[in-house]
């Protein structure tokens, strides 16, 4: 990135930050805290009665911080190489990495929103109510595209939050953070909106090349910080408008500026995981573009708005709908989209197979045209987690087993998914021969054959395994799914 560009830093804290909560907590000692009071009445307010210009955030803060989650990982790195440790035959196991950040309830029995990133490579995830109590949490699914995810404690009764319609958020517009920053539970921030639809590359940096980025945040300058990620973007009703992933920064810390995947994202992503195990997104097959001031002249258009259609997917949704190169889109289900990521927004909001009403310019005129959206493949079908990676199971052209006991001493393995039988298919296609044991599958760590299983529900498009024979030899294979 340019030097003088602002750094994007994803918002997730570890231990590093303790010296900092001992010197905060010192200012942060009121006795008439509620902060651990799971049980504090909500605050009735009147708006009507209070004075002009006045904004009272009680109600919003006592409404959805109950709500918010503390969540705690551990993820296991690659241990350092140690020649000495090496020669004398000591295992030398993979280290292990604790971090935290945030997480909202939106069920009463017990599913919970967070980031992806939050959770990413986890071993163990833990989550902390606001009354203290601690559960070991699992990971139902996730979705890089959106960095959103979704976990499952086993408790009923919880205080679930209540969903907003982001699509009614204004510029201007009070909003609250509830967080966990720098381990310090039960934070809330207040700030306004200061953008909507805004896309900062965030979530492509880092991610494999057939991960496509959704990115239509929310701006706000409410202070957020490392530990806030996952955590509740509210409005003063305390519903939830969106999850708080990020802040731009040159330090790491909050310097104004804090980004939010809006509910109206959030929210379906986070249906589809809990309904199918993965999220069933509907492509329209379309390239496209903001509209230029000469492109709206061009073609009579009275407002720099919509966007522009630069090329059609051979056979894709809006194709057969009849959109047409050179087109611009104005509205999607009745929204106005003036840039690329607000159409995004909006067409992540549906699936496979439904029908969107889009309102188009062509020809000095307004046109409506109805597309039925696709997936990924192509169909209007819904393909849920576990018929993908049967799929992708059954593509590979392998039969598994786990590693004998005597093999994973030798080899100095935790595990695997060791390849028992193989005929046509992927795997041998990439050169994988009888016998190899695959360790990780884009360094996600792969202790059984199960775990392969779970692991590609998550995947598609390139993978890289990465494994080991049982003379020795390590190796790693790249294909498509």
């Amino acid at each position: 990135m340019k030097k003088g560009l602002v750094m994007f830093a994803i918002a997730f804290s570890g231990g590093a930050f303790a010296f900092l909560i001992s010197q905060l907590a010192v200012n942060l000692n009121n006795p008439n805290s509620n902060w651990f009071n799971s049980e504090v009445p909500v605050h009735a307010v009147n708006y009507a009665e209070l004075p002009p210009g006045t904004t009272d955030f009680v109600a919003a803060a006592e409404r959805s911080v109950n709500s918010v989650v503390h969540v705690k990982t551990e993820i296991k790195t690659a241990p350092v190489y140690d020649p000495w440790a090496d020669f004398f035959g000591h295992n030398q196991n993979p280290r292990t990495q604790m971090a935290s950040g945030s997480g909202v309830i939106i069920s009463n029995d017990g599913y919970i929103v967070t980031n992806n990133h939050v959770i990413d490579g986890a071993e163990k995830i833990q989550v902390t109510l606001n009354n203290n109590k601690t559960y070991d949490a699992t990971l139902v699914g996730k979705d890089p595209s959106t960095d959103i995810a979704v976990l499952k404690i086993d408790e009923s009764n919880l205080p679930a939050a209540q969903w907003g319609n982001s699509d009614l958020v204004r510029v201007g517009q009070w909003v609250l953070a509830v967080g966990n920053p720098f381990e310090l539970t039960s934070t809330v921030t207040a700030g306004i909106v200061s953008a909507k639809g805004r896309n900062i590359n965030l979530i492509g940096e880092g991610n494999r090349q057939d991960v496509l980025p959704v990115e239509s945040f929310i701006q706000t300058d409410a202070a957020v910080n490392p530990g806030n990620s996952g955590g509740a973007l509210v409005n003063t009703n305390g519903e939830l408008i969106g999850i708080n992933t990020a802040i731009a920064s040159k330090t790491g810390s909050y310097a104004g500026y804090s980004f939010a995947v809006p509910a109206s994202i959030a929210q379906k992503v986070a249906n589809d995981i809990i309904e199918f195990g993965n999220v069933q997104r509907g492509f329209l097959g379309v390239q496209i573009s903001n509209v230029t001031e000469e492109q709206a002249k061009q073609v009579g258009l009275p407002a720099v708005a919509g966007v522009y259609v630069n090329a059609l997917n051979d056979q894709g949704a809006a194709q057969i709908a009849g959109v047409e190169v050179g087109d611009i889109i104005l509205k999607v289900a009745g929204i106005q989209v003036n840039t690329v990521p607000e159409l995004q927004e909006q067409i992540s909001k549906y699936r496979p197979g439904n029908k969107v009403a889009l309102i188009i310019w062509r020809n000095g005129k307004e046109k409506s045209i109805e597309v039925e959206l696709k997936n990924k493949e192509g169909g209007t079908e819904i393909r849920d987690s576990e018929s993908l990676a049967a799929e992708s199971i059954a593509s590979l052209g392998a039969e598994f087993t786990a590693p004998s006991e005597s093999e994973c001493k030798a080899l100095r393995i935790q595990g695997g998914a060791k390849v028992a039988t193989m005929t046509a298919g992927k795997l041998r296609g990439a050169g994988v021969k009888n016998g190899y044991i695959i360790t990780k599958v884009d360094g996600e760590i792969v202790a059984s054959p199960e775990d392969l299983t779970e692991i590609l529900k998550q995947k598609s498009g390139g993978i890289l395994l990465e494994g080991i024979y049982p003379n020795g030899t390590r190796a790693y294979y790249g294909f498509g799914l």
